[in-house]
């Protein structure tokens, strides 16, 4: 949940202070981070940090609400019972090895205002056609979900693109959910940017995507990085294999 950051003082002033995403604010408010990831010698460390409760941050832990199963070779799995080192089946490379595991808590009706998550989207069996899902499906707030259109072969030669979840909410089949209690998120990192299928929806794994895209700068961008030890910088993360868009692009397609 998010903490203050100790020392600080609040006031109405600073918290109404308006500036980029170095506040005042995200300096005070901090949230816990627990990290799992394999060292350069392939041992499995684990530690728990504190940084800012910020979506840059939030959202590369928050993509699989505890409890949903993935896909391994030995069958579906939890995603709190994965681990790095674990193997997981993607969509186009078979079965690639878990690199890190990030996982945070969604508090529901946070009232703290460094955070930006305090809700889930829960996806009813067939919303996105048949057996997708093939049962309930609760995804964190920051999952992207792989999406084909037909114009998008046509803009960028490939049959389809990942979409924040968010932007399937109807209200009828795939909602937006306030957790009774607090609830356990995780996201995982590969050797590159893959589709892993949970409950027959292809979830994108965790990727920061471009330095202009995630918004950060020096000492932030530092700290952002100090989240992911086994990554040498900004550059190892490759590129994204799946183009980021939102539903409100798919309108442009269609007009053009």
């Amino acid at each position: 949940m998010p903490l203050p950051l100790p020392g600080s003082r609040q006031s109405a002033a600073s918290s109404d202070s308006v500036q980029p995403i170095d506040t005042a604010r995200h300096r005070r408010m901090m949230r816990k981070y627990e990290i799992a990831y394999l060292s350069s010698r392939s041992d499995l460390v684990e530690v728990t940090r504190l940084a800012p409760a910020a979506p840059a941050f939030e959202d590369s832990f928050s993509a699989f609400a505890r409890g949903t199963l993935l896909q391994t070779a030995r069958g579906p799995a939890a995603v709190e019972d994965l681990l790095p080192g674990d193997t997981v089946i993607t969509a186009e490379f078979g079965s690639q090895p878990i690199l890190w595991r990030g996982s945070m808590t969604i508090i529901p009706d946070s009232s703290h205002p460094g955070t930006t998550i305090s809700s889930l989207v829960r996806l009813a069996p067939d919303a996105m056609g048949f057996a997708r899902p093939q049962s309930d499906l609760v995804l964190g707030p920051a999952a992207r979900i792989y999406h084909r259109h037909p114009g998008l072969n046509r803009l960028m030669g490939q049959p389809g693109a990942v979409f924040p979840v968010r932007d399937f909410i109807d209200g009828v089949s795939i909602i937006e959910v306030t957790p009774a209690s607090p609830v356990q998120v995780f996201h995982f990192g590969f050797s590159q940017h893959h589709r892993i299928t949970a409950n027959g929806i292809e979830v994108e794994t965790q990727h920061p995507g471009s330095a202009h895209a995630l918004g950060l700068r020096g000492e932030m961008l530092a700290l952002y990085l100090g989240m992911f030890p086994h990554m040498p910088g900004m550059e190892a993360f490759g590129r994204l294999n799946y183009p980021r868009m939102r539903m409100s692009d798919l309108d442009l397609i269609d007009v053009a």
